[in-house]
């Protein structure tokens, strides 16, 4: 009960304090509400120097040493101003957040606009879980700069964005500025292709060079080349005699008696033994292996049934099914 209340607390405290909020759709701008300044290290020491300075001054009734003195915390007040400006009303939007397998590094790309009419310098990012930001950029005046933080993508499934800490300590380095946000994007993660991968289903697949499993597959003329047609049944030298570069088409070999049996990859089909988790791996390195060996697939997973087909969308499809298979009331 007291570690909920304490968690219920600081919530409260850093939405209030920090103006901590949930995800933020669209563009977001940084009012001088949102940004927080503390002085640094540095400035901490230049304030006993200017307190040093300002005791000798006293001691000695020096007129210069006031001088000097106000001269230079005017300049540490100028510092602090300029710190804030640096960071308030920056535009922040999301960007593209292409999917990854669980396992790898999921990169989320960041825009900052500046619309005003002066440079911003040295404004770094970061994830707010990485600690103190790591990646730093310069936003030039009514410009628009990218950059892409990563974030590792433990498993499958939609991956929100973590909070965005955004720190300058830009001209002096006297103070430190801060503001935090909380982009409104998300990554699709696939799930881990099994390794060492298992060779594709026997049972109604066709072999690499597109030949069936039934049949004597005798020669029974030339058609026009469809997508998915293996690169060994190109008739080479009809090709040949009418260059596709100037027009000609391409064109394969035929063949009856043997038809290329129709690759099913069913996850109902795999071993009852086996766990979710291991099955869904499976069907992910099947994919991607008829994928690559250019074989159309039927792809059936609980409501869902593809194919059969071949190329990105298929594969997309697919693999966003077994992502997302058992979440959000998914079956």
């Amino acid at each position: 009960m007291a570690g909920v209340l304490h968690a219920l607390y600081q919530k409260g405290r850093d939405q209030w304090l920090f103006q901590l909020r949930d995800s933020e759709p669209g563009t977001v701008t940084l009012t001088m509400r949102r940004v927080f300044i503390v002085p640094t290290r540095a400035g901490m020491m230049f304030a006993v120097l200017l307190l040093v300075m300002l005791v000798g001054a006293l001691n000695y009734n020096l007129g210069l040493g006031f001088a000097l003195t106000f001269f230079a915390g005017a300049c540490a007040v100028a510092d602090m101003v300029l710190t804030a400006r640096n960071l308030a009303l920056l535009q922040l939007a999301p960007g593209r957040a292409p999917p990854v397998f669980a396992g790898e590094e999921a990169q989320f790309e960041l825009y900052l606009r500046n619309r005003s009419r002066r440079d911003r310098y040295a404004v770094w990012l970061g994830f707010q879980v990485d600690g103190e930001p790591r990646q730093a950029l310069d936003v030039a005046a009514g410009s628009d700069s990218a950059v892409s933080l990563s974030t590792p993508a433990p498993e499958r499934g939609w991956l929100a964005a973590p909070r965005v800490r955004l720190v300058t300590r830009f001209p002096l380095g006297l103070f430190k500025a801060w503001s935090y946000w909380q982009p409104d994007a998300r990554m699709l993660v696939y799930p881990v292709p099994e390794w060492p991968a298992v060779a594709l289903p026997s049972s109604g697949a066709a072999s690499e060079d597109g030949h069936g499993t039934v049949g004597l597959d005798n020669f029974a003329g030339i058609r026009p080349y469809q997508a998915g047609d293996p690169m060994r049944h190109l008739a080479w030298r009809q090709i040949a005699r009418h260059d596709p570069a100037l027009g000609g088409q391409l064109v394969t070999k035929h063949f009856e008696g043997g038809a290329v049996a129709e690759l099913a990859l069913d996850f109902a089909a795999l071993p009852l033994q086996m766990d979710l988790e291991q099955k869904l791996s499976r069907m992910t390195s099947w994919v991607l292996e008829a994928e690559q060996r250019a074989l159309p697939y039927r792809f059936r997973l609980a409501q869902h049934d593809y194919g059969p087909a071949l190329g990105e969308a298929h594969r997309a499809a697919c693999l966003r099914a077994l992502a997302l298979f058992g979440q959000d009331g998914q079956r």
